[in-house]
């Protein structure tokens, strides 16, 4: 029996990321819910975040814990966090922790858009907070709390989504497209800041994502636009997305570093 358990563990960690622990913000669905998922598959033990779609979220941890054998235990936990109030998002690392052992990978997919693509004049000033505290202080409170925990893992990845649309100033993305141009710019800095720590800081900015925070508010025009504005004539899909973020998670990536990888088959 100890044996068979040994074999296992090997078998495990002989996986890209077997025997690491990693938080995926945002991770109930769309883009983050598949890196969730491609993440587990390659061996890492997942905490899976989310605000507010709690039975989304524990199919996810389901999924993952229904395709790992009885001794692999639980492999994955849905854990719920408002990423742009500290102590919550805090408790949320303690989790993690608690559940897996020292952290180490976190990926922030969380992100909200306003769906009726106001133009910066229209803009409210509680669109333009709710935007930014998800986007872009939810990311700097879950990479400075990363910054912390990483390390005692001896190393490890952080990696923010950001989005292509910071390169195209297209009219009505105005908020969103200033909090992700801000997560892209604070994360390269904090590739820097963090010099020898064994820790790697990036971005990873997709195009057009067949996911339901991309509908909606969409009249089909404008569905027509994003599938148009790829030279391959097709929206992205999540499994676009999720394999690079695994490879910069993984021991293969940790030569790029404090870079913005856009994933968007040429648009930008």
């Amino acid at each position: 029996m100890a044996a068979a358990h040994e074999q296992l563990e090997e078998k495990r960690t002989r996986m890209p990321l077997g025997g690491r622990a990693a938080i995926v913000i945002g991770a109930s669905g769309g883009i983050g819910r598949e890196i969730a998922l491609h993440l587990a598959e390659k061996g890492a033990r997942v905490v899976v975040h989310y605000s507010s779609s709690q039975h989304s979220a524990e199919e996810v941890a389901s999924i993952i814990n229904n395709s790992s054998s009885s001794s692999d235990g639980v492999r994955a936990i849905a854990c719920k966090a408002n990423v742009s109030e500290p102590s919550q998002v805090a408790q949320l690392f303690d989790t993690a922790e608690q559940a897996f052992g020292p952290l180490h990978i976190m990926v922030n997919s969380a992100g909200v858009l306003d769906p009726k693509y106001l133009t910066l004049a229209q803009t409210s000033d509680e669109d333009w907070d709710r935007i930014f505290n998800v986007n872009c202080k939810g990311a700097f409170l879950c990479s400075r709390e990363a910054a912390k925990r990483v390390v005692r893992g001896g190393g490890g990845r952080i990696i923010n989504l950001s989005s292509s649309i910071v390169g195209l100033a297209r009219p009505g993305f105005g908020a969103y497209a200033a909090s992700k141009a801000a997560v892209e710019m604070m994360t390269r800095i904090l590739a820097q800041e963090l010099r020898g720590t064994n820790i790697t800081a990036n971005c990873v900015a997709p195009g057009p994502v067949a996911t339901d925070m991309f509908y909606a508010g969409k009249s089909d025009a404008a569905i027509e636009v994003g599938v148009k504005s790829s030279p391959f004539e097709r929206l992205g899909k999540v499994e676009d997305v999720a394999p690079l973020v695994a490879f910069l998670a993984s021991d293969q990536g940790e030569w790029i570093n404090a870079q913005v990888v856009r994933v968007n088959g040429g648009q930008v």
